[in-house]
């Protein structure tokens, strides 16, 4: 490492050599020995040099200590058990015909020329983008979610099971669950909020009031019961995870944890741009 902190010299025989470092990151107000390792990833719009740098994970102030149910869905990002509803952004499905254009332009063009490869680079940050915008949406909201709730309580889907149905696999990949729970689980242990994962099964089919069994088919969007219960139909799910999540007892009410929470909080990750 140059002593500015601006460029990096790899010597491990790869021919790499110097490197440049651009970007807004400000490297150097760590010290070198906080760097614990240094590697260069390739994206669709460039190169990027990552430093994992160790640093203490300092919990942060909630804003409140409420109590939240979130039922995941196609329709709405999430229902929350309060009754509010996030919209789904359905970002590949925006960017889809931008995607396909960009696609039919790479076989317009002669194999092995620069124009190809062009094409080909075009329609690979089409797909970064999508991805980015994923990552910043879930961050966004899971942060939000921990900072003002001290519990929240959410689905355990198997999505990888989900994703079978080949008519609502491209919606599944889109939506990104797992990458919002992934996020849920970094922000409670910042906020030292406790997190949930609740059994979904038959979460939709019970009324939050009574607890009685009416089934509903998928369509059926309203949830109405004899004990006069009407409600929106997420909104009852995202009830019942939260009842259920506070039914437990208080050893399995610890914080969720998996291999997204330990990648994420294991090192703080500094990323530059590399030329």
């Amino acid at each position: 490492m140059h002593p500015t902190k601006r460029c990096i010299t790899f010597t491990d025989k790869k021919s790499i050599g110097e490197v440049k470092l651009l970007g807004k990151w400000d490297i150097h107000t760590y010290p070198v020995k906080s760097i614990k390792r240094v590697r260069l990833v390739r994206k669709a719009d460039g190169y990027y040099c990552q430093f994992a740098v160790d640093v203490e994970v300092k919990s942060e102030h909630r804003t409140g200590d409420g109590e939240l149910g979130l039922d995941v869905g196609l329709e709405f990002f999430y229902s929350d058990s309060s009754g509010h509803h996030q919209e789904n952004p359905r970002f590949l499905r925006k960017a889809e015909k931008a995607i396909k254009h960009a696609q039919r332009q790479i076989y317009k063009k002669e194999k092995g020329k620069n124009n190809r490869r062009k094409a080909r680079r075009r329609y690979a940050k089409k797909h970064l983008r999508v991805s980015r915008q994923r990552s910043e949406h879930a961050k966004r909201l899971a942060r939000c979610v921990c900072k003002a709730n001290a519990l929240v309580a959410y689905e355990d889907l198997n999505v990888k099971g989900m994703v079978k149905n080949h008519r609502l696999a491209k919606s599944i990949n889109d939506v990104a669950w797992t990458l919002f729970r992934c996020w849920l689980e970094y922000f409670a242990r910042k906020f030292n909020t406790t997190v949930v994962a609740v059994n979904p099964r038959m979460t939709s089919q019970k009324c939050s009031d009574c607890g009685a069994i009416v089934k509903k088919s998928l369509s059926t969007r309203t949830h109405k019961c004899n004990c006069g219960c009407e409600i929106q139909r997420d909104t009852n799910a995202a009830i019942n995870i939260l009842n259920l999540a506070k039914a437990r007892d208080g050893q399995s009410r610890s914080n969720a944890t998996g291999v997204g929470t330990a990648t994420l909080l294991g090192a703080s990750l500094v990323e530059q741009v590399a030329t």
